[in-house]
């Protein structure tokens, strides 16, 4: 099996005054298929274990029916093995989610805490046992502040100078805009604060572009978006990453300066990207999962910066 293509580990360099992306040129990926068929797209992930030669993510499926039809599920990466599909049961005394579409990890939590989001904006902190593969729902709770018709693909956490940043994110649709919205969350009560938001288009893809299809913010505030394109269950797709601008704390409020320069950092032919995630460390770099609907799911992500190559 080949080993998983590296992707570089910084994306975009700050300045005083804007962001300085490093360019990639289309080129050939190496995807490796996860799952096939609509019921497995990869919707949103979170790494969930980091080991010497292993990662290991957590995943939500956008389904909307029954019990039958998955929501979560753990992904195991190896260098010469195909990536490990473990689905995991939601548990039996609470209502399934409809249309998840996003993953964050709690920062900070110490333990495998994660908060998933539905196209709608409601928000489930989960608990997650490797060993036992048992989930646990600790709360539950609504997103404010969106305008009515909103549909959310992207949801992450970061703590910024101490505070807890959430930020969401409206997906857009060809001419009309991504809005993305972010505050500050208080986990003993699990209300958002609203501080701000922001509208945006991306200039690549086109046509039946979702201007943002999912998103993460580093722990320097710099904030990633992917966007797609949607053309129907059979595609064809096509895919960026972009660094969308960065946040910060200013006079104890969170702001968000976007990129005045949206350039693609990578271009994705043939996959739609509804999932990224950031590794952390030195070495770090991205993966990224698809939702690319009767073609399944798929994962291209770094991994090889284990192995010493």
């Amino acid at each position: 099996m080949p080993k998983f293509k590296l992707l570089i580990a910084a994306l975009g360099i700050w300045s005083t005054l804007t962001i300085f992306p490093i360019i990639q040129p289309v080129q050939a990926q190496q995807w490796v298929p996860v799952r096939g068929g609509i019921k497995f797209g990869i919707s949103g992930i979170a790494l969930l274990e980091q080991k010497l030669d292993v990662l290991t993510f957590l995943i939500v499926h956008d389904n909307k029916g029954g019990k039958e039809e998955g929501r979560l599920a753990i992904i195991t990466l190896e260098s010469q093995n195909p990536p490990q599909y473990l689905p995991l049961n939601w548990p039996k005394n609470e209502d399934l989610p409809i249309d998840l579409e996003s993953l964050t990890t709690l920062p900070g939590a110490g333990e495998q805490t994660f908060l998933a989001s539905t196209s709608a904006g409601k928000v489930y902190h989960l608990q997650v046992d490797i060993s036992s593969q048992e989930v646990a729902i600790l709360q539950v709770f609504d997103l404010p502040g969106m305008a009515q018709g909103s549909n959310l693909e992207g949801f992450a956490l970061q703590e910024i100078d101490g505070k807890l940043l959430a930020v969401w994110a409206h997906r857009g649709a060809a001419q009309e805009p991504a809005v993305i919205y972010w505050g500050v969350l208080n986990l003993d009560t699990y209300q958002i604060t609203l501080q701000g938001s922001d509208s945006l288009r991306v200039p690549w893809p086109v046509g039946q572009v979702r201007h943002i299809s999912d998103l993460k913010v580093d722990s320097a505030g710099i904030l990633y978006i992917t966007a797609a394109t949607d053309n129907g269950n059979d595609g064809p797709f096509q895919s960026a990453v972009y660094t969308a601008g960065v946040f910060t704390v200013t006079s104890n409020q969170l702001q968000f300066r976007e990129n005045p320069a949206f350039v693609p950092l990578y271009r994705l032919d043939y996959h739609k990207v509804e999932a990224i995630e950031l590794i952390p460390g030195a070495a770090g770099g991205v993966v990224l999962g698809t939702d690319d609907e009767n073609l399944g799911s798929s994962i291209l992500g770094e991994f090889s910066f284990m192995l010493g190559n």
